[in-house]
């Protein structure tokens, strides 16, 4: 009997969790010949979310929890999470049920037919318009930029091999685009097109910083472009720069009298290249924040308690084998 792990990050989700574990349990009933495991990694929720976990999880067993020190983010928290599965495939699944659960019985049929990845991907959503616009234009827009072919309108939803997850786990990436981590690898992946509802309960944890940040994640750990483009940039300004110059001097010398110079250009040009300075400056300093991420290597997380996880899962061994490398390292 095969094992699948299915990984539900949440944060503040006391109106959905519930549901979620239902429906999951509904689905992974239907297919008895796989045994499952439902980790839950709460990064911290202000509300019941972790008491809810907490009463599920005192009755079925097959629900583990995590739950953070504090709210390490939308991006590391899943990550981690996504690291303790010990199933022969990994299931990335929100808690807010905008990915349809019963689309798990689908991921587990192409890979049994050997697909290492499979991906839900949204082709539309019940949800704001506009944002799923701005969504798809930017999903373009970094594939464009990109020195690999990143798999656009998908959030994360879908299966991962176990292979695919010892591989991330050698990666040992404190701050990663997983998106991207997937691309990179480069198993072919079959993707699943499905239509997002619309959240029936709660509000999106997700904000314009949250967003900023994955999507400027995504540009500076696999694309050079935009540095390529301010050097580029910065070069073709400074030749038209100078021809203006030139041009305003012969002007000048022929027509003294009549050619007045103005203010009016030196302002304009002033504030043109100071506001295209800045923009690159601050180009460059995402850049540079995401170098001086990499080299702190914080620990993606840290618990504060976990719930149903045996001594002998696979990352509890994992993690001993982690220490003792340091350990004889340092020694």
């Amino acid at each position: 009997m095969k094992n699948i792990s299915i990984v539900t990050p949440c944060y503040n989700e006391e109106e959905n969790v519930e549901e979620l574990y239902r429906q999951v349990k509904l689905c992974m009933d239907q297919l008895p010949n796989y045994s499952y495991e439902h980790i839950f990694i709460d990064n911290a929720s202000k509300d019941s979310t972790v008491a809810i976990l907490k009463k599920i999880a005192s009755k079925d067993l097959k629900v583990k929890i995590i739950v953070n020190a504090r709210n390490f983010g939308h991006i590391r928290s899943p990550y981690h999470a996504l690291l303790q599965a010990s199933g022969e495939a990994v299931i990335l699944l929100v808690a807010d049920l905008q990915d349809p659960p019963t689309m798990i019985k689908d991921f587990i049929g192409k890979w049994e037919e050997g697909y290492k990845v499979v991906l839900g991907v949204k082709t539309q959503s019940e949800e704001s318009a506009p944002m799923f616009a701005i969504r798809k234009m930017y999903y373009n827009f970094i594939n464009r930029v990109s020195e690999i072919e990143l798999t656009k309108n998908n959030t994360g939803f879908g299966l991962y091999d176990q292979k695919v997850i010892e591989i991330l786990r050698g990666i040992d990436d404190p701050y990663p685009y997983f998106r991207g981590l997937i691309s990179d690898i480069g198993f072919e992946s079959y993707k699943i097109e499905y239509v997002q509802p619309v959240r029936k309960r709660g509000i999106t944890k997700n904000n314009f910083y949250t967003l900023y940040d994955i999507a400027m994640l995504g540009i500076t750990n696999h694309s050079k472009v935009p540095l390529r483009i301010a050097a580029m940039l910065g070069f073709a300004m400074s030749a038209v720069s100078l021809l203006v110059a030139i041009i305003y001097f012969l002007a000048k010398v022929f027509f003294w009298s009549y050619f007045s110079v103005g203010v009016a250009p030196l302002v304009i040009g002033l504030f043109l290249f100071s506001s295209v300075q800045l923009f690159f400056i601050g180009i460059i300093g995402e850049y540079i924040g995401s170098i001086h991420t990499q080299v702190l290597k914080r620990p993606l997380v840290i618990e504060r308690e976990r719930v149903n996880f045996q001594q002998d899962h696979p990352y509890f061994l994992y993690n001993l084998a982690k220490s003792e490398i340091a350990t004889s390292s340092s020694d």
